[in-house]
């Protein structure tokens, strides 16, 4: 079992910068891969992000590839996600998840945070 809390969502202007965080408590978070995925109003989750227990490999949507990062942690217990030149199309609610076989889609992903709100203003 494992609960993870993300943070670090907020208002910025297009072409800014936010960092979400997301904390897991619970046993083993290296053997978990880690996903982000974000759900705008009226449409469905969407694929973000993802990176292995190790933190050595990770796949990005084409939408975010080369303007945001995920990274992970596992001395903290704690995935981040790094997005940079953020444009309104970006604004939605991120979720982060974890799974032991993740891959791009939200069904393969038993545990999910409560979601953070990312607003880009144009």
């Amino acid at each position: 079992q494992v609960q993870l809390v993300e943070s670090g969502g907020g208002l910025v202007q297009a072409g800014g910068s936010l960092r979400l965080s997301c904390a897991a408590s619970g046993r083993s978070f290296s053997s978990y891969i880690m996903g982000w995925f974000r759900q705008a109003p009226g449409k469905g989750r969407e694929f973000v992000a993802r990176v292995t227990g190790s933190g050595t490999a990770s796949d990005y949507a084409d939408s975010v590839k080369g303007r945001f990062t995920i990274s992970r942690d596992n001395a903290k217990n704690t995935v981040y996600l790094q997005m940079n030149s953020l444009k309104p199309e970006d604004a939605a609610a991120y979720y982060c998840a974890a799974s032991t076989i993740g891959d791009r889609y939200s069904n393969t992903y038993p545990y999910w945070g409560q979601g953070a709100q990312v607003t880009v203003s144009s």
